[in-house]
């Protein structure tokens, strides 16, 4: 059985920085999707509404954010695709200090 979490952040509210955004989606570097999956997320979209993102992960029972943000400090190449992403992020203004995505608590399941 899997676990589901979504999460929110917003983009610069820049047409152009989205598009760039979106583009640097299409084709996310083999080392960070790597990284995803030996964390273990089996699943993770990302849908856009002007400029609020929502990510849904699926992952294993095992995982958590917490091994996530871990193993994430020590791969070089996802900090370099962070800090590339951060050029486009905007922080939520009820965010904590250096949080970027958000992560929603469920309050209605059908």
């Amino acid at each position: 059985m899997s676990k589901k979490y979504c999460l929110v952040l917003d983009l610069k509210d820049d047409p152009r920085l989205i598009a760039k955004y979106e583009e640097w989606h299409s084709n996310v570097w083999p080392e960070v999707i790597n990284s995803i999956r030996d964390s273990g997320i089996e699943k993770m979209e990302i849908f856009r509404a002007g400029n609020r993102l929502c990510m849904v992960i699926e992952a294993r029972e095992d995982f958590s954010f917490e091994n996530k943000q871990n193993l994430d400090k020590t791969n070089e190449k996802v900090q370099e695709w962070e800090a590339l992403m951060d050029n486009f992020q905007q922080r939520l203004p009820f965010a904590e200090v250096g949080q970027k995505w958000v992560l929603m608590d469920r309050i209605f399941e059908l």
